[in-house]
């Protein structure tokens, strides 16, 4: 792995990155399941909200947008390739981030596991895979370009260690409940 590809890998899934964060932040109000519960179990559960996930897409996408201004601003000054993002791919890896997140809690909720429980691998990579999915669904000539083997591969190993120390972070702000 070289420094470019891990600051290439980095900067593309910035936008994918922020959503959950922001929705913490930003969430509460009506939950999107509504209460309904399938099997006596709840869809989704009181942590995934309307307004969380509004502010998670907003938030994802104009941090596309911010890079892009950044990235114009240091052109033929670096020597890195930063990735552009084109508004369909923005918005497509903010909304894919909240909806693997999304998609992640209900099958929690269909294994038993209360809100917060721990779920390793689903809960490091769930809104990672909505991500990809969705920008290469949307933007498919961007994402072939921008998500090469070894960005994702990247993507793949340094997402799990940037989530569990960011949700530590969150935890000892008192922004979580729980550190993982």
């Amino acid at each position: 792995m070289t420094l470019s590809t891990l600051v290439a890998a980095f900067w593309a899934m910035l936008p994918a990155y922020l959503p959950n964060n922001a929705a913490v932040l930003f969430g509460g109000g009506s939950p999107i399941d509504g209460g309904r519960e399938w099997n006596g179990k709840r869809l989704l559960g009181d942590g995934k909200t309307w307004r969380g996930t509004a502010a998670g897409i907003l938030v994802g996408t104009l941090t596309a947008c911010g890079l892009n201004r950044v990235a114009a601003a240091v052109e033929g000054r670096t020597s890195w390739s930063l990735p552009r993002f084109p508004l369909r791919a923005s918005v497509a890896l903010a909304a894919g981030a909240m909806l693997g997140d999304i998609v992640g809690s209900f099958l929690k909720r269909r294994t038993g596991r209360t809100r917060g429980a721990m779920a390793p691998g689903l809960d490091q990579l769930d809104f990672v895979a909505g991500a990809l999915a969705l920008a290469r669904l949307v933007a498919p000539n961007w994402f072939q370009k921008t998500f090469t083997r070894p960005t994702v591969a990247v993507v793949l190993v340094v997402t799990p260690l940037l989530h569990v120390g960011t949700n530590v972070g969150a935890y000892l702000l008192g922004l979580k409940d729980e550190p993982w």
